[in-house]
């Protein structure tokens, strides 16, 4: 034990401020209103022990035994010996359940799982259907812009459009998938994300009946945008869910679960829409999303408790103008109701057209920038590979069927689940080793965790993994080689990429604790671009250049600048950290 406080006090320095960060540990925690945010770097186990954060104290402190006697306290003085921490039902036994008639979001006391104060004493096994519903959400949107492309042709015939002009069903859709999050994580900072997953969805219902009914291609084509902007809202929403309720020591594994939704949608919404476009109609793919649209919502409606944490509200002081005197109400001029009502109407204005935009301000914090781009440019490859399947193997020397096209972009998928199996678990460790390297204990011998722990030798083998891999795939499919060599090098695409998504989206939720929506929602924003610059350009770019080239061009522009990126963050992110931290709290 004394081993144990002389080696918390090295790492900490003077005033418990760690040397890593320059921030005051004890100040991370002073405010009970940012107690669950400032404690996402803070927690691990060490043996068999295990520390308790009450959100409802300043202190950190250990769970009390059986006896009820304290293990443990803040200033670590005597021996700290606590018992394994017990759970029981859903949550554990010393969270405080909200009760149903207080729940939050939109009917939320129709939730089966019940709210509580501090969304991390849920069990595991409750952490994982949360995740698991969201993750299942989150496929909403890219499946609708999947399962679109092997109905294209007919879509052409039945509205009497061109191709060009049917394809900006998919295009706009897409860029509909970057914008509308913006909106929707701005909203949830505030109104919570349970209603923002209520009223998402049930608009995505609308507009996907709305498109299986549209008489020409201008009406669909409005009705995708707003499909598209509806269900979008879980790529934002959906990572600061996984944020509220998992800490930074189990929370890159449980991000690489909820991204299998996302990714996996599209790879087997192809498969999916080819068969209903064959037997039943375009039309069908939609009645297809409305069905999976609906079932969505039946899980979140009555599965999914707000998680959202519970910030100590400001306290304004009434305004003399308006304070209602002792001897009766006051009089109010004309020119001074005015004014109330134009700064009222002023900060709606404010908050529905500006605030979502100003979340695009954060990408002037070279973290979050870097962070975005490495993440980014991985996904527009991925885009410019689906796209080249599609055209290269149903023309020859190939020539497969709708069907048979759609199951190539089964390997990817198989990539992403298992990088998302053991991607997760091994980016925990890897964050918990550094930490352990660096010698970062609190006073309660708990290790620090920083965002930038998660990049080491995963992220050198993923930047470099994902670019050869589609360099391979590009130059096999160019040579008309069999099947399953362009099939095998999709497969380490899915590996390579999914490791730097889920490690990108990670780190963007433990840059900014306070803001996980808004970060997530600023990469989903670039990262949309991106894929959608690649969707329009491959196809041309196919035409002009061929497969080989192309892929070439884009693996080693994405293996460069992906390892210049995560070189950069290796070697400034500390810096950056703390230059943000301090920018942020200052606006707070």
């Amino acid at each position: 034990m004394a081993q144990d406080e002389e080696k918390s006090a090295q790492s900490l320095g003077p005033s418990g401020v760690t040397p890593e960060s320059g921030v005051p540990l004890r100040q991370r925690h002073d405010d009970p209103s940012t107690n669950r945010e400032s404690i996402d770097h803070l927690h691990t186990k060490r043996g068999e022990k295990s520390v308790h954060i009450d959100s409802s104290d300043d202190s950190l402190h250990v769970d009390e035994d059986e006896t009820g006697h304290e293990s443990g306290s803040d200033n670590n003085e005597g021996a700290v010996q606590p018992e394994q921490y017990r759970r029981v039902s859903s949550f554990a036994r010393t969270a405080t359940v909200v009760p149903r008639a207080e729940r939050r979001g939109m009917f939320g006391h129709f939730a089966i799982i019940p709210e509580i104060e501090n969304p991390y004493e849920y069990t595991n096994k409750t952490k994982w259907l949360i995740t698991a519903i969201v993750a299942l959400a989150a496929a909403a949107a890219p499946m609708g812009s999947g399962i679109f492309y092997p109905a294209l042709p007919q879509m052409a015939i039945d509205l009497h459009s061109s191709e060009t002009v049917t394809n900006l069903t998919v295009a706009m859709y897409m860029l509909a998938m970057s914008i509308f999050p913006l909106w929707w994580s701005s909203f949830s900072e505030t109104l919570g994300r349970r209603t923002i997953y209520v009223v998402s969805f049930s608009l995505f219902i609308v507009f996907s009946i709305a498109s299986a009914l549209s008489v020409n291609i201008s009406m669909l084509i409005v009705m995708r945008i707003l499909g598209g902007g509806a269900s979008a809202s879980v790529q934002a929403v959906g990572a600061g869910t996984i944020a509220d309720i998992w800490e930074s020591s189990e929370r890159g594994r449980a991000m690489g679960i909820f991204y299998l939704g996302p990714l996996t949608g599209p790879l087997f919404a192809p498969i999916i829409g080819g068969a209903l476009a064959e037997h039943y109609g375009w039309r069908a793919t939609m009645w297809f999303l409305t069905i999976y649209g609906g079932v969505t919502l039946l899980m979140l409606f009555f599965g999914l408790p707000e998680t959202l944490v519970k910030r100590a509200a400001p306290v304004v002081p009434p305004s003399p103008s308006t304070e209602p005197s002792s001897a009766g109400l006051r009089r109010v001029s004309t020119a001074q109701s005015v004014k109330i009502h134009t700064k009222r109407a002023a900060a709606i204005t404010k908050r529905l057209f500006v605030d979502p935009l100003l979340v695009l301000a954060y990408l002037r914090y070279p973290a979050v920038l870097i962070t975005v781009y490495s993440a980014s440019i991985a996904f527009g490859a991925l885009f410019i590979l689906n796209i080249s399947i599609s055209s290269t193997f149903s023309a020859a020397p190939y020539g497969w069927s709708t069907i048979l096209v759609g199951l190539l972009y089964l390997p990817p998928s198989l990539g992403y689940v298992v990088a998302s199996a053991f991607g997760g678990r091994w980016i925990d460790y890897i964050m918990a080793r550094e930490a352990q390297k660096a010698g970062r204990y609190d006073g309660n011998g708990k290790l620090i965790y920083l965002p930038e722990d998660r990049m080491s030798e995963n992220m050198w083998l993923a930047a470099t993994m994902y670019p050869a891999a589609l360099i391979w795939y590009g130059w096999s499919a160019e040579k008309g080689l069999p099947w399953i060599v362009p099939c095998i090098a999709n497969f380490f695409f899915g590996c390579g990429s999914m490791l730097v998504f889920g490690a990108a989206t990670t780190m963007l939720t433990e840059f900014m604790p306070k803001k996980s929506s808004s970060g997530v929602a600023v990469n989903n924003f670039v990262r949309n671009i991106f894929s959608c610059v690649g969707g329009i350009v491959s196809k041309p770019l196919i035409d002009a250049m061929g497969n080989g080239w192309l892929c070439t061009m884009v693996g080693l522009f994405a293996w460069i600048t992906g390892n210049a990126a995560i070189w950069a963050l290796k070697r400034r992110a500390p810096a950056w950290r703390v230059s943000m931290d301090n920018a942020l709290s200052k606006k707070a």
